[in-house]
């Protein structure tokens, strides 16, 4: 069960919001930022009016911004209570969706290392040159949102698209960055993607499944020990 002890949104000046077609999606990539680096912690209170003001917009787009996060699981909403970012994920949720990556993944990146195409690996690779380590908190929020895209990347080199729908459903990115804001776990996973690289270069079905195996079981080590004691009831 969520905490009730939650805290409200710390405010500061941030540069204006480009007031173009689709601003309200700038907003959405903004506030995710936010809470994948932890500058708004777990559990805190997202009061419309003040992070309208503290970005310069009408409340419509933050609004619409916060039902975007919610969908995605990252804000809750609560009755009397207005919106909040979604609580720390606990030790047993973090549990079962490693137990759930490390039966889906590994297998997606064999496929994807014999079956994407050299575009498909040329995209992989693209995005793995230009992620950059989390030392600041937008930088830590962007690496955040790459990884996601490129495990997004590989299952969709599988070439198995139930396996993609699966993990997409999960938002798995967007939960697990959420444990820990350190630069440690970007720079140990941009290492583990050059062994995944290098694995796909040589269409080397069994080296990818090793490689992301270790990865995912490195993750797990890295960002477990900060998950919720607490567990919410079934």
């Amino acid at each position: 069960m969520p905490s009730t002890h939650a805290t409200d949104t710390v405010v500061d000046m941030r540069r204006p919001i480009r007031r173009d077609q689709g601003f309200a999606e700038e907003v959405s990539h903004i506030l995710r930022g936010d809470i994948l680096s932890l500058r708004i912690p777990p559990d805190t209170r997202m009061s419309i009016d003040s992070l309208a003001r503290e970005l310069g917009v009408s409340q419509t787009p933050i609004r619409e911004a916060l039902r975007q996060l919610e969908v995605m699981g990252l804000v809750t909403k609560r009755h009397y209570a207005g919106y909040h970012s979604a609580p720390k994920l606990t030790r047993r949720q973090i549990d079962e969706l490693y137990e759930v990556r490390l039966q889906l993944e590994p297998y997606a990146a064999r496929l994807a290392a014999e079956r994407m195409s050299a575009a498909q690996l040329q995209q992989v690779r693209q995005l793995v040159a230009e992620m950059q380590p989390g030392f600041t908190h937008p930088s830590f929020g962007r690496f955040a949102e790459q990884d996601g895209e490129l495990h997004d990347l590989i299952a969709e080199g599988s070439g198995n698209r139930i396996i993609r729908e699966m993990l997409a459903r999960l938002h798995l990115h967007f939960h697990i960055f959420r444990l820990r804001y350190h630069s440690e776990v970007t720079t140990e996973a941009m290492t583990e993607h050059d062994k995944l690289i290098a694995a796909f270069a040589a269409r080397d079905g069994a080296a990818a499944e090793i490689a992301m195996r270790e990865h995912i079981e490195r993750s797990y080590a890295r960002l477990a020990p900060f998950a919720s004691e607490i567990d919410q009831p079934d």
